[in-house]
């Protein structure tokens, strides 16, 4: 199952700094690691905000909530989900 998840970070304003580039350290590793085993396709930054577009391949709801309330910034994270279906006239 695919699913587009648009993620939008709120960074805290009282954290500090060091303990922020820590979280963000461990997100990229969390995220990567997910890459790797090909359940999260394709990231896109959105220009201009700290946000992405990612596309995630599951095996079902369940998983992929799992794989996003691990990542170390899921609690610094607004987050939108979509279901994808493939178009019928996708060439792949």
């Amino acid at each position: 199952m695919k699913y587009m998840v648009q993620m939008t970070v709120n960074p805290p304003k009282d954290m500090d700094p060091q303990e922020w580039q820590e979280i963000l350290r461990r997100e990229k590793e969390y995220g990567q690691a997910f890459m790797k085993n090909g359940k999260f396709q394709h990231i896109w930054r959105i220009v201009g905000e700290f946000a992405n577009v990612s596309i995630f391949d599951v095996e079902s709801n369940d998983e992929l909530h799992t794989i996003l309330a691990g990542f170390p910034l899921f609690p610094y994270m607004d987050m939108n989900v979509t279901a994808l279906a493939k178009h019928p006239s996708a060439l792949n």
